[in-house]
């Protein structure tokens, strides 16, 4: 070795090639103190016999890597509590040298925190099976790295390059994948993983000391785990490197200019002194099991290198074992580190970084179709990716729709949740002012504009308003859900599984009845409990049925006579019963109706009803479940009469409640779609305001949050007013949820004021009258009375409220600016004009500008009412608070009931009042803010399942009807094209 090449080795010593990757932890000086390299650089020039190569020691190096590793872990589980980096090792068969290698990986890993799984396959695998563990694993979030151990010992043919290919490239953290491999032949080292024995040598050679930068470099060998990846390694470390194979002539001559020497070729002392360069750093990445009858294990192990004779030469050398082996696995530890670290950083990144969809609104503005259709949506795989979902927790339903799977909220359950807002209204016109569109407006314009994580969670539309008089629910103009066809229409067919669950208690509890009428105590043990292969036994949810009614027994031949009795008698009280079919569509000769007329049900006849789908139980239960297991249970409690004795008679008494829960398993999921410019929206649950909650899904709202991150922001729509939706949100969502709003938006429009005011009346259909396209502040000043009543009903909850001034065409500066400073002085935080129909979510800024600053001022949510108070107090508060009612009046009828719900022991549920959305009283037609007015209760019903009481206000229907002209009349097939025409 030349004293020129020996001075370079020395300064050398100081410095670190290797470029800085993220989360490496990997030392960034020179650990060890070497003998001086001038000096040595003399001794092998001179040919001195003493000369011994110093021994690279890949266990030492292992050993701090894996230190700095630990740090790296703590410093992650610091940060996130509750995380842990996951290793998969797969294994097909049961190979002795393979478990060894792999005992040494877990045990590794379990040094430093990582959580390894070894996923051990039998022999008779087979390529699809393994390919099916190997996906299974890439959609496992725990899991941040996977191998595949090489060889596969299996008894079918397995081709080795399409597992690693299977394996997700952010996964393969043995650097293999083709994906991995072509970062490193671009140079992007930054990029993907490197493979894990060159690596090591990497690290080995800069703990040499000496400077790649320059070296001539050979490696023999050229396979896809070693050589080439060795080669390009050094290529991007500036090194002039050669790759020599068992085709290379003269390979003694190439290894001898090698200041660097790589050796991984699988033949035992290959590689022999008179071949190296003096000064040679050499790194023998062979391992060789000889046999060798003097060891305990009958072999011993030898490299590729013959260590004796070129560590007289060499300057440096690795050992065989105890060199390249603990790298390997070092190597292999940082990857997994790394991907984990990677992973969660991604899991929690404060900023999705999406790109809005360019929007270029048109004036005056298309029809609602027409601008949904003039947008291209983004792939709903490619938002629910930038918005932080699995590919795994996404159910594809075409390129637009997709069910967004519950695990999400266990995977970020340490996830701070974002800012969280309801938006409501004042009592509105039956035209509707525009709730839903600032809903969506409001967050195109966070997420759009000010560039924030936003989410939209809205209610699934009935068909009933869609195809009726109110037409479709995906906002308008420029701020709306798209597709909004694909939007209005079925969606992912919750509604229809929602009418199944229904309707299936309903069929049962009939036919319940029926049985019971016409057979006896042991006939109708018989059937529920049939004799299967000589054998009785009670099925799990008929176990429940006898604990509840106090019988501890299982064996169904140990009931005493009158125990059987019990437990196949409901004895239901028709007179009870409040269960009723459901159908998604206006239906108004479905109102009263009589079934049982057919001769095969022997006269037994009832007079009932159909409820529109979105007045279900089921729907409400869909709405405000917090898990799979929860629904479960609270299907399992629906009440749908009293017996006789008048004790509650629930799904699980009929045997319906798993059946119910089987038919609801998918529609449990949200629905993710977009905005018109492209921010992401949840899409569950429909539950009308009027006669149910009015809010979408809890889970929805929940999955959101998580999504958003702590600096993000969340809209949540109440349906109608605030004295309706708004309320049902407070007093039983956020119950439900366990969550509290950071702050409330008002929609108000110039037009509903002047109607509150005294205006003519709007009707749907009918010209506006010219009172409301004229100016008069006067009418606008009268009619803020209902708008200062709403804000007033939302600050009693403690919450801060943005008044959000939805403008139309014939509004005047005017009328607009004393809706602001009304709504100021009555406390609002601020008002706002909003022009978001017309100009998408640059309409909304100003209102997201001072919905943020709202979310900053300090919340002190609280609930209206006790839930330990009885329920007539409960409904007083809520009459007298958030109508403005001096009292109510229960009818024989909603007393009875009052009573019966209170001896069952469902007093304490909250309170869903069912009263018109037109008017703060209980009558449409008194508009503004009436008083003085005692409210009548008509009748009171448990929703036990749901977990509320809803008493009937005044003649309030369950079942809406079609008007002379509905909206069917416009809605037609493109038959050339197939797209949907006339919806709006």
């Amino acid at each position: 070795m030349s004293m020129a090449l020996g001075r370079r080795l020395a300064a050398s010593l100081v410095r670190a090639a290797w470029p800085s990757r993220p989360g490496c932890g990997l030392p960034r000086r020179v650990l060890l103190q070497y003998r001086s390299v001038s000096a040595a650089g003399s001794s092998m020039a001179s040919g001195d016999a003493q000369h011994q190569a110093v021994r690279l020691s890949g266990t030492e190096l292992a050993k701090e890597v894996r230190t700095g590793l630990q740090d790296e872990v703590r410093q992650l589980q610091t940060k996130y509590p509750g995380f842990q980096p996951g290793l998969a090792i797969v294994q097909v068969g049961g190979r002795e040298d393979s478990n060894v290698y792999i005992r040494a990986k877990v045990k590794a890993a379990s040094d430093i925190g990582i959580g390894a799984r070894h996923v051990q396959l039998p022999r008779h695998t087979t390529q699809m099976q393994l390919l099916q563990t190997i996906q299974g694993l890439n959609e496992d979030p725990t899991v941040h790295g996977m191998i595949v151990q090489l060889p596969l010992d299996s008894e079918h043919t397995i081709d080795e390059d399409k597992v690693i290919e299977a394996i997700d490239p952010d996964k393969d953290v043995d650097g293999l994948h083709p994906i991995n491999a072509g970062c490193l032949s671009h140079g992007q080292m930054r990029h993907g993983h490197l493979p894990c024995t060159p690596w090591g040598c990497i690290q080995l050679i800069q703990r040499s000391g000496v400077e790649i930068k320059g070296a001539d470099a050979v490696v023999l060998g050229r396979s896809k785990i070693v050589g080439s990846p060795m080669a390009e390694l050094l290529k991007w470390h500036h090194a002039t490197v050669s790759t020599c194979h068992s085709r290379t002539k003269d390979i003694e001559e190439h290894v001898r200019r090698a200041d660097i020497l790589v050796v991984g070729i699988g033949r035992p002392h290959f590689v022999k002194g008179d071949w190296v360069k003096p000064g040679a750093v050499v790194i023998d990445c062979g391992i060789n099991a000889i046999p060798d009858a003097t060891k305990k294990s009958g072999h011993r192990l030898l490299g590729d290198v013959d260590t004796e004779e070129v560590s007289k030469v060499a300057s440096h050398i690795t050992p065989v074992p105890g060199g390249v082996g603990p790298m390997t696995v070092a190597m292999l530890m940082q990857n997994t580190v790394r991907a984990a670290a990677l992973a969660v950083e991604r899991e929690h990144r404060q900023s999705w970084g999406l790109e809005p969809l360019t929007l270029t609104p048109l004036s005056p503005v298309p029809s609602d179709i027409d601008v949904s259709r003039a947008q291209t949506p983004r792939p709903i795989s490619e938002l629910g990716a930038a918005v932080g979902l699995l590919r795994s927790e996404l159910d594809l339903f075409g390129q637009t729709k997709a069910k967004v799977a519950l695990s999400v909220l266990n995977r970020l359950q340490h996830r701070a949740n974002g800012r969280y807002v309801v938006v409501g209204g004042i009592t509105p016109t039956p035209l509707g002012e525009g709730k839903s569109t600032t809903t969506i407006g409001l967050s195109q314009a966070l997420g759009a504009e000010l560039g924030r994580n936003v989410f939209a969670c809205v209610r699934q539309p009935s068909q009933g308003p869609t195809f009726g008089i109110k037409g479709g629910a995906a906002g308008g103009g420029y701020s709306q859900v798209i597709p909004m066809e694909e939007f209005n229409l079925h969606m992912t067919g919750d509604i229809h599984a929602i009418t199944a669950a229904n309707n299936l208690l309903a069929a049962q509890l009939e036919a319940r009845m029926f049985h019971e009428s016409t057979q006896t105590d042991a006939a109708l043990f018989g059937r529920l409990v049939p004799a299967r292969n000589g054998a009785r036994a009670f099925s799990p949810i008929q176990l429940g049925r006898l604990r509840r009614l106090g019988i501890e027994k299982t064996e169904p031949d140990a009931l005493t006579e009158e125990e059987v009795r019990r437990f196949v008698r409901l004895d239901i009280d028709p007179e009870t019963i409040t269960w009723q079919r459901v159908i998604d569509t206006n239906d108004r000769f479905l109102r009263r109706i009589t079934v049982g007329q057919s001769d095969t049900e022997k006269g037994r006849t009832r007079v009932c009803q159909f409820d529109i789908t979105v007045a279900s139980e089921v729907m409400a239960v869909l709405a405000l479940t917090t898990s799979l297991r929860d629904m479960r249970d609270r299907l399992g409690r629906c009440v749908v009469a009293s017996d006789r004795a008048g004790h509650p008679v629930t799904a699980d008494d009929l045997g319906a409640g798993g059946a119910m829960t089987v038919l609801m398993r998918d529609a449990i999921r949200p629905t993710l779609m977009q905005s018109l410019q492209g921010t992401p929206v949840f899409v569950h649950a429909g539950p009308f305001a009027n006669i149910a909650h009015g809010n979408s899904s809890v889970l929805a709202d929940k999955i959101a949050l998580k999504l958003v991150g702590e600096k993000g922001y969340v809209v949540t729509e109440a349906g109608f007013g605030a004295d309706i939706g708004m309320e049902k949100f407070f007093n039983i969502k956020c119950r439900a949820s366990g969550l509290a709003p950071d702050a409330a938006v008002l929609v108000a429009t110039v037009r509903a004021l002047k109607m509150h005011g005294g205006g003519p009346a709007v009707t749907a259909g009918v010209p506006l009258a010219p009172a409301y396209t004229q100016e008069d502040t006067a009418l606008v000043e009268k009619g803020f009375a209902n708008l200062n009543k709403q804000i007033q009903n939302t600050l009693k909850f403690g919450v801060p409220v943005v008044v959000a001034i939805n403008k139309f065409s014939t509004d005047t500066d005017a009328e607009l600016e004393l809706i602001q400073r009304l709504s100021r002085a009555a406390g609002a935080a601020d008002a706002v004009i909003c022009t978001h129909f017309s100009g998408g979510g640059a309409g909304a800024r100003q209102l997201a500008e001072a919905v943020e600053l709202a979310c900053q001022q300090p919340s002190s949510f609280r609930f209206l009412y006790d839930l330990t108070l009885p329920i007539v107090d409960k409904i007083r508060i809520i009459a007298r608070q958030i109508y403005g009612a001096d009292d109510v009046q229960l009818s024989e009828q909603a007393q009875a009931q009052v009573e019966r719900y209170t001896r069952q022991g469902f007093s304490e549920l909250p309170i869903c009042m069912a009263k018109t959305h037109l008017s703060l009283s209980h009558d449409p037609s008194w508009k503004g803010a009436p008083t003085g007015f005692t409210l009548p209760i008509r009748d009171v019903r448990a929703s036990v399942g749901a977990g509320f009481l809803y008493p009937l206000v005044g003649t309030m229907s369950t079942m809406p009807g079609l008007p002379t002209r509905p909206c069917i009349y416009d809605v037609d097939l493109d038959l050339d094209n197939g797209d949907v025409q006339g919806l709006f």
